[in-house]
């Protein structure tokens, strides 16, 4: 079994709420979920000329012990969420799933780095990792998430708009496409 894995959650097209369940339920297929953060409603960062987004985090545990491994079945959940792969960076989507932390791992290859690297310069990413995991330490700065949160610079909005149930849309998402 994995270490904790934490992971970051966004959308900001089509039903947001609905895109990060479907992630959410999709995730619980290969792994054992955690905690889950509320919903917040957050300004985009980096490109800002798009929709605000919906914004959580959860905690995880999987029986993929290779982060590598682990990050394509993320790609491969976000386009059967409608992720088009050609979106530039940044851009709009149904959504996103990012690798932010497994557990104390340090890991910097090409296509993925762990801690995430921006992860101290987003306040929508250390706000709702702050509010289920206030001392979670970033193995390299050896900082909390909450003196992270403290010391970030980013002054986008993030607005706590609610829980985030797995029990929502028990229907599914009828224009995701299925496997």
């Amino acid at each position: 079994m994995s270490p904790e894995i934490w992971i970051g959650l966004g959308s900001n097209q089509g039903d947001r709420r609905a895109c990060l369940i479907y992630g959410l339920r999709r995730l619980a297929e290969i792994s054992k979920l955690g905690c889950i953060s509320s919903l917040y409603e957050t300004e985009p960062w980096g490109k800002t000329d798009q929709p605000f987004f919906y914004n959580a985090v959860c905690s995880l545990f999987t029986r993929v012990t290779n982060p590598l491994e682990f990050l394509e079945a993320l790609k491969s959940i976000e386009r059967d969420a409608g992720r088009d792969a050609g979106v530039r960076r940044w851009g709009p989507r149904p959504l996103d799933l990012d690798i932010l932390f497994w557990g104390s791992l340090v890991l910097n290859e090409e296509v993925l780095a762990i801690p995430h690297p921006h992860i101290a310069q987003r306040r929508f990413v250390l706000t709702p990792l702050e509010e289920v995991a206030p001392e979670l330490r970033h193995p390299v700065s050896g900082l909390t998430v909450q003196e992270m949160l403290q010391q970030c610079s980013d002054s986008g909005t993030v607005r706590r708009i609610g829980k985030l149930e797995l029990t929502d849309y028990s229907r599914g998402i009828p224009w995701i496409k299925r496997s």
